[in-house]
C-alpha cells in the first residue's frame, strides 16, 4: 500500500469541499472495495476522506410508499432492520447474503452503489425496484445511473447521500455466490411493481442489466416454468477462471427460476 493522507470529515459539506480541492481524493465509508485495491497498489488516492461517521448519511425511513436508506448505512443494519423486512423483505435478504459478517458490519449501501462492482448484490435491487439515487447535487433514476463495469453517472465530487426504493407488490432475490468471496457469480432480483415485472441480473455480465424476456414471461405467469423455454445469450457475459460465460448464462436462468419460485 502506498502512503496516503487521512481526513475524517465532520460534515457532508466538508467532504464535498475536500473532494473539490483534491483531484486524487477518495471517499472512505466501509472501504470494502477501496482498501483491497490500495493494498494491491492498484490505486494511490490521497487524501482518504472518511465519511463513515456522518449521521446525515445513515438511517432507514419508510413513508409515502418509499423506503429511504442512507448511503452510509451498513449491510448488517439493512439485513436486520424491522422496517426493511416489513417493507421490502427481499432487500433485507439480499443484504444478509453479502460477503461475510465482517463485510456486512463494515460495508455500506452507498459504497456498493457508488463503486458499481459488476459482482455486487445491491445494483440488482436498485435496478429491479426502480430506485432513485439521491446525491449532493441531484436525483438519478436507476435506469440512468449504472453505466457499465465500475462506471456510474456520478460526476467528480458528487456524493451519494441516500437511496429511495419504491415499495413493490412483491420481490425476491436469489444468487449463486462465489464460495470464497461471497460475491455474486450470478444474482437475480425480481420485483412485481405497479408498472409490471422487472428482472435485474448482477454478477454475470460486465454490469447489472435487465432481462426483458424474463420480464415478459413472468408478467404472464409468475412461475419458474414460465422461464423454461428462455435462453440467456452468453456472448456478452463474463468469463474467468471461476466460470465460462456459458455456465454464467445457465446460472442466470436457474437463479431467476429460484427467485420466481420464492414469489
Amino acid at each position: 500500500m502506498y502512503s496516503f493522507h487521512y481526513i475524517e470529515a465532520k460534515s457532508l459539506k466538508e467532504a464535498g469541499d475536500l473532494l473539490a480541492a483534491n483531484p486524487d481524493a477518495k471517499l472512505l465509508a466501509g472501504g470494502m472495495t477501496l482498501i483491497p485495491t490500495m493494498k494491491a497498489r492498484l490505486a494511490q488516492p490521497s487524501p482518504l476522506v472518511d465519511i463513515a461517521g456522518l449521521g446525515e448519511l445513515t438511517g432507514i425511513e419508510l413513508g409515502d410508499g418509499k423506503l429511504v436508506i442512507g448511503a452510509a448505512t451498513k449491510h448488517h443494519d439493512v439485513a436486520t432492520s424491522g422496517v426493511v423486512k416489513k417493507a421490502i423483505p427481499a432487500l433485507a435478504r439480499l443484504a444478509g447474503l453479502i460477503g461475510d459478517p465482517q463485510v456486512r458490519n463494515l460495508g455500506t449501501l452507498g459504497g456498493s452503489v457508488a463503486n458499481n462492482d459488476p459482482a455486487a448484490d445491491y445494483p440488482a435491487a436498485v435496478l429491479a425496484l426502480g430506485a432513485t439515487v439521491i446525491t449532493t447535487r441531484r436525483e438519478i433514476a436507476a435506469e440512468d445511473y449504472f453505466q457499465g463495469m465500475f462506471a456510474t453517472a456520478l460526476e467528480p465530487g458528487e456524493i451519494v447521500v441516500r437511496l429511495s426504493f419504491p415499495i413493490p407488490r412483491r420481490a425476491a432475490y436469489a444468487k449463486f455466490p462465489h464460495p470464497a468471496s461471497g460475491y455474486a457469480m450470478a444474482g437475480v432480483f425480481i420485483a412485481g411493481t405497479a408498472n409490471g415485472v422487472r428482472v435485474a441480473v448482477t454478477g454475470a455480465g460486465p454490469g447489472v442489466f435487465r432481462w426483458p424476456d424474463a420480464e415478459a414471461a413472468l408478467a404472464k405467469n409468475m412461475n419458474p416454468a414460465a422461464l423454461d423455454a428462455l435462453v440467456v445469450a452468453a456472448d456478452d457475459l463474463n468469463e474467468d477462471l471461476h466460470a465460462p460465460r456459458e455456465y454464467r448464462a445457465h446460472l442466470v436462468k436457474v437463479m431467476a427460476q429460484r427467485a420466481a419460485a420464492a414469489l
